[in-house]
């Protein structure tokens, strides 16, 4: 349990700076969450690298596409992507045009925060796990693609997402993670129910005042409180926090991946302000001092298991702080409002489905919402992957190649040298047709039984398939389980209380923008 209190002193976070790696501690701490599968078994043995690429049965071809005159290919192309065509028919109409899943061209931001934009794509279902494959991707300072946020949005740490598995403190830090989930497993399930039953009951009320209500505006407060209190039993509404933690969260956010992102001003006004030059830190400066010294209060158990492990105080607590409001409420904003998108869209049929198989689920493990009974609710878990699968929350994953390699699409192979930074598009990989039946629509059982389950090796939302575990030696997220969940909890809370409901469905630069217009309470 987290003790401490906001009185309690912590360093300037300005101070803060880079810390020479500690050896790495041989303590292992186990998994969490039971049966949830994570790992944190050692490092597989170092892979020596080798200079001549892989063969392959497939006909070599080179790769297509070029990387056009510096600076004005690369502007034209940001222009493309984010006005003129969009992501989705940016990446669609170069296939078209290349005949290739696979192929050369520039991604934003380009000039004049990024100086390298160019990226070898990769669409499809069989190239996209290169990805994942540490003896050949090293995934040092990509996590955001061909540019790296300041380090000042993170205390002057390069936290967890942006090491690679080569690197002493991402193990180190990676176990921190698993203790933490670890830890506070028990309370994951009570609070959630605590928290989203309130958030159920602020959506009603405003539904009977206004006649709608806004999914987005009532889980921002609501995922940031049930984070805060699972995993370091604190409420932030107690705090001097208040209810203040969501936008500022939001506001730190935008600071690391405006550059990448498409919000929705006018267009020559967007692009020249948030897209050629970095937002400054002092902007956010106190806000982050605030979340800062929130995390430090309340994670007092976290930070001495952190100090177990060789990792200073300091270092943990702006990880602890990612992981909770980038990693996992970033998640839970993401992903939320498209998991209720498609199920709204599923309608009353898929509605009662799952009502009748959750509730007789529930009741036959004596009223109690448990780990045991949310596995025998097969659709209710097929629904969940295929919006993994349909809408991942991360839909973009970067690497660099370790070494000469060809990499294989379902047509050709393809040589990549050393050093090129590779970029699949999750969207596209997890709707190839010639891996899913119906592959751009969303099928509720589609991961039932033991044919479907087959299938979860190709959900690749957690930075690796759905049929492998995070450990200290991947990129996988650590709370890959965790997220699972929690977005079942989701479901089965929503239809524990309802027999269906009614959505209009609209656009944010974040994901789908959900306005609730009826729920109708259960009724059986």
């Amino acid at each position: 349990m987290a003790s401490s209190t906001l009185s309690t002193p912590s360093p300037n976070l300005l101070k803060h700076q880079n810390r020479p790696s500690s050896t790495t501690s041989s303590r292992r701490s186990s998994t969490f969450l039971p049966p949830i599968r994570s790992s944190v078994s050692e490092k597989p043995p170092f892979q020596v690298s080798i200079s001549q690429p892989q063969t392959t049965k497939l006909p070599i071809r080179k790769i297509p596409g070029d990387y056009g005159i510096p600076f004005i290919q690369p502007y034209k192309d940001r222009l493309d992507y984010f006005y003129n065509q969009g992501r989705d028919e940016y990446f669609k109409s170069r296939i078209q045009k290349y005949q290739s899943t696979i192929f050369r061209t520039n991604v934003p931001p380009g000039p004049f925060i990024a100086q390298n934009p160019n990226v070898v794509v990769l669409l499809d279902g069989k190239s996209f796990p290169v990805l994942f494959d540490a003896s050949k991707i090293d995934k040092t300072d990509v996590f955001t693609g061909t540019y790296t946020p300041s380090t000042e949005l993170t205390g002057g740490y390069r936290v967890l997402s942006y090491l690679d598995p080569s690197e002493p403190k991402h193990e180190q830090l990676k176990k921190l993670m698993f203790f933490l989930l670890k830890s506070r497993s028990r309370h994951v399930i009570p609070e959630f129910q605590s928290c989203y039953r309130e958030f159920f009951n602020a959506l009603e009320n405003q539904l009977a005042e206004n006649g709608h209500a806004s999914f987005a505006d009532n889980n921002d407060q609501a995922a940031f409180n049930f984070l805060n209190r699972a995993l370091f039993g604190v409420n932030p509404v107690d705090t001097e926090l208040g209810l203040d933690g969501p936008k500022m969260v939001q506001k730190w956010v935008l600071f690391q991946l405006g550059p990448v992102l498409k919000l929705g001003l006018p267009k020559f006004v967007e692009d020249s302000m948030i897209h050629n030059f970095r937002l400054p830190f002092r902007l956010i400066k106190k806000d982050y001092q605030r979340l800062y010294d929130f995390f430090y209060a309340s994670s007092g158990f976290a930070l001495e298991e952190a100090e177990r492990l060789d990792v200073s105080k300091e270092e943990a607590c702006h990880n602890l702080l990612f992981a909770t409001c980038f990693n996992s409420f970033g998640g839970m904003k993401l992903f939320f409002p498209n998991l209720m998108k498609w199920i709204g869209r599923g309608g009353v049929r898929l509605h009662t489905k799952l009502a009748t198989e959750i509730r007789e689920a529930v009741r036959s493990a004596g009223g109690e919402i448990t780990m045991a009974a949310m596995e025998n609710m097969p659709l209710m878990k097929s629904v969940v992957y295929e919006a993994f699968r349909i809408d991942p929350p991360v839909p973009l994953q970067f690497g660099r190649a370790k070494r000469d390699m060809v990499i294989e699409n379902h047509e050709n192979g393809f040589l990549v040298k050393k050093g090129e930074l590779l970029l699949g598009y999750q969207p596209f990989a997890t709707k190839d047709p010639k891996i899913f039946e119906r592959a751009e629509e969303f099928v509720a059982d589609r991961f039932v039984g033991d044919e479907g389950e087959k299938l979860l090796k190709h959900v690749l939302w957690s930075n690796g398939p759905e049929s492998q575990s995070p450990t200290v030696g991947n990129k996988q997220c650590a709370g890959k389980d965790f997220t699972t969940l929690i977005s079942r909890l989701l479901v089965v809370e929503l239809f524990l209380r309802y027999d269906s409901f009614e959505i209009q469905v609209g656009n944010s630069p974040l994901g789908p923008s959900i306005t609730l217009t009826s729920l109708k309470r259960s009724s059986f």
